[in-house]
């Protein structure tokens, strides 16, 4: 049978020094299928370098992120566009990717002499691919104006990406080593996109952290994002959605090394546990309240689908993991898990909740809009015992009312210049960076509505050379 070359992560991977051998990857699939945009190369081996390489190992990435992704989630779960999801590999230069419920978008820059294409690497793809499934499973999260529900999307790119590389036997043998069995310390599955970390830090050191984009392996505690600053360098903790998200990442990564702990620190005790966290994590995702304090709600959820899917086999790793990080305070974990029931009300549904967010109004002109009232589908407050955080000190974390969480999403999108506005408000935007926007403004008659156009993968403004973009 004929076959491809292929990276097995990120083509700048200690471990990735040359590409592998790979059977010819299939982008059909009945409900999650893909469609490459442009002409598709001959299936055979090509130089790296080359288009035909390109195209092939991110076919192969994708399409294993699918098969992952397609046993974790139930049947009915289809790509929100309704059709196969596009996949353009060169959409132009930058240092970026991005999916807008029409396509998964990849770039290429010039760095230094050397052409880095976000496209090539199986990090990025997977990242972009897994807001996309996120996106079908509960389609509800993609307007929700918390900081919270945004870092949360920005944590399962990463997870997905972690979860795809560890379908490749080869990667799983190879952080079993590294590691020592102990899938919690840092290695090629936690290190996410060396090579465009290492593009970015060339004119943005302290942008990145120091081996890759993000690492999965770091020393953050859950603070309430509204009391973050809304940019901070890779070493410190910010309200921006990429940064905060490492808050959960970590917390999940070693939960899934207490879930290998459960399995068997083998090849096969990895894959069975990654498989069993995929679909907790699916689980949860689908059915968790959209509260300020999300994080809090989907490890409330996480545990809840485990008493659920698999009797609590893996209820303690989960709760040292998410309180050992303070995303559920510990007299919340006491109370959720038992019989498939939290006093928090979930009891693993199998559907989202008919009332995902509520409709509040702020007023723009605090933010120099011409209008007053801008709408944003705010998080719901929390019920009495619902799942919390915990606080810095002693105990549990009060969540954030939701028009003060919709507030500080607003604020701090307008701060980081996120907000296209268009023609509405020339002066509201007259401090806004660079970079690519997330998010627009619509008018509705006197009103004016915030609408999310897409996720995209880093959280940097400037372009390659370092300039800010226009």
């Amino acid at each position: 049978m004929s076959g491809i070359a292929a990276w097995e992560d990120d083509p700048q991977s200690s471990a990735a020094a040359a590409p592998v051998a790979r059977p010819v990857p299939a982008l059909e699939h009945p409900r999650l299928g893909l469609t490459m945009v442009g002409r598709q190369p001959a299936a055979r081996v090509y130089p790296t370098g080359s288009h035909g390489f390109r195209y092939w190992t991110a076919a192969d990435s994708l399409a294993r992120a699918v098969r992952c992704w397609s046993r974790a989630v139930p049947d009915g779960v289809r790509w929100h566009v309704g059709r196969p999801l596009a996949v353009d590999l060169d959409a132009g230069d930058d240092l970026n990717a991005y999916y807008d419920r029409q396509e998964l978008c990849f770039f290429h820059a010039s760095v230094r002499g050397v052409t880095v294409y976000s496209g090539e690497s199986a990090d990025v793809l997977c990242h972009e691919l897994g807001h996309a499934l996120l996106d079908a499973i509960r389609p509800q999260l993609w307007n929700a104006a918390s900081i919270e529900v945004a870092s949360f999307h920005e944590a399962f790119g990463d997870i997905s990406a972690m979860l795809s590389a560890l379908e490749l036997q080869s990667v799983r043998q190879d952080v079993l080593a590294a590691t020592g069995g102990r899938l919690a310390r840092a290695s090629r599955v936690s290190r996410l996109a060396e090579q465009l970390g290492w593009a970015i830090r060339q004119s943005h050191p302290d942008a990145v952290d120091a081996d890759c984009l993000r690492n999965a392996v770091n020393s953050f505690f859950y603070r309430q994002p509204e009391g973050l600053p809304p940019m901070a360098p890779a070493s410190a903790l910010s309200s921006e959605p990429h940064s905060f998200a490492r808050v959960f990442t970590a917390a999940w990564l070693e939960s899934l090394a207490g879930m290998v702990a459960v399995r068997g620190t083998s090849q096969d005790g990895v894959a069975a546990a990654a498989a069993d966290a995929g679909r907790l994590l699916g689980a949860a995702a689908a059915t968790t309240r959209i509260a300020s304090n999300f994080f809090a709600q989907i490890a409330a959820g996480l545990l809840t689908a485990d008493e659920r899917l698999t009797g609590g086999e893996y209820r303690a790793a989960i709760r040292r993991a998410f309180v050992g990080r303070g995303i559920l305070a510990m007299s919340s974990a006491a109370g959720v898990g038992d019989g498939g029931r939290s006093r928090g009300g979930q009891r693993g549904e199998r559907r989202p909740r008919a009332l995902p967010t509520i409709e509040v109004p702020i007023d723009g002109r605090a933010y120099g809009l011409r209008f007053r009232r801008l709408l944003v589908e705010a998080p719901l407050g929390v019920t009495r015992w619902a799942a919390a955080s915990a606080a810095p000190d002693l105990g549990p974390l009060a969540a954030a009312p939701p028009e003060l969480a919709s507030r500080a999403f607003v604020e701090d999108l307008l701060r980081r210049g996120k907000v296209d506005t268009g023609s509405l408000d020339q002066r509201a935007m007259a401090a806004a960076r660079g970079g690519r926007t997330t998010h627009t403004l619509v008018r509705e008659g006197r009103r004016l509505r915030l609408v999310r156009r897409l996720f995209h993968w880093r959280a940097a403004d400037q372009d390659a050379s370092g300039r800010q973009r226009p």
